[in-house]
């Protein structure tokens, strides 16, 4: 983990950005969620640079309120992109109610609901000006599961999967992002709760343990490949019958 050079992979990053536009877009817009964490500030900045601002498009989508929405806003106001605020609460709140009465709705599903139609909401966005749609999961979250499945976890082309919270920190302060931003304590957004609390290990300790294998706690690392094994399912394409 100590060798890792952030300015040498920031650079690989935005050429590989700029290889996927060319194929894949030119001339294209990247449209990405800006939540006012971490990832879609990190993301957006990478974007930035690869593309010009003139051509990234931030999308902030409270749910009703947001207490944290100015992190967003100081996101997009800091790197001078466009971007729309999207309210998604009445569309929650119309899937939800058309469901009421007819089952059971259970806690998972309300939380990732939001998400889902978070995505949704940017397609709409990028399909209406010419963009593709950037994925922000990193690798720390994605070895534990810590997405909503064609929620977060989705989008056209994903810059950091491959990157730990810890790396994109890194690369994040190299950016010149604002503290706040880069070290803002991380939270699914969905229940309240900070993301190691839900977790119950550290990004520090899980970082260790996927780039090294070394993990000094056994109950966390029996926590960690549990984890890791039981959400494989959502990194992988869906499984089809072949004739």
């Amino acid at each position: 983990m100590g060798d890792f050079n952030a300015l040498e992979v920031k650079n690989r990053v935005v050429a590989w950005i700029q290889k996927f536009f060319e194929e894949n877009g030119p001339g294209c817009n990247a449209v990405l969620g800006i939540s006012g964490g971490k990832d879609s500030s990190i993301v957006a900045a990478l974007l930035v640079e690869a593309l010009g601002k003139e051509r990234v498009i931030g999308v902030l989508m409270p749910n009703g309120e947001q207490q944290d929405i100015d992190m967003a806003r100081l996101l997009v106001n800091h790197l001078g992109i466009k971007s729309f605020e999207i309210n998604i609460k009445d569309a929650v709140d119309g899937v939800l109610n058309q469901l009421e009465g007819k089952l059971e709705i259970t806690k998972q599903s309300r939380e990732n609901l939001p998400p889902r139609i978070r995505m949704s909401t940017l397609y709409a966005v990028s399909q209406s000006m010419n963009g593709r749609v950037a994925n922000t999961c990193n690798l720390s979250e994605d070895w534990v599961g810590y997405s909503t499945r064609y929620g977060d976890s989705v989008g056209d082309f994903s810059p950091v999967s491959d990157l730990t919270v810890t790396e994109i920190k890194e690369i994040g302060r190299l950016l010149g992002l604002p503290a706040e931003l880069v070290d803002k304590v991380p939270s699914d957004g969905l229940c309240g709760k900070s993301d190691e609390d839900n977790l119950g290990f550290t990004y520090a300790a899980l970082d260790k343990y996927i780039r090294t294998g070394v993990c000094e706690d056994p109950e966390v690392k029996e926590k960690i490949d549990r984890k890791h094994k039981m959400n494989l399912f959502k990194l992988q394409l869906m499984p089809m019958f072949k004739l």
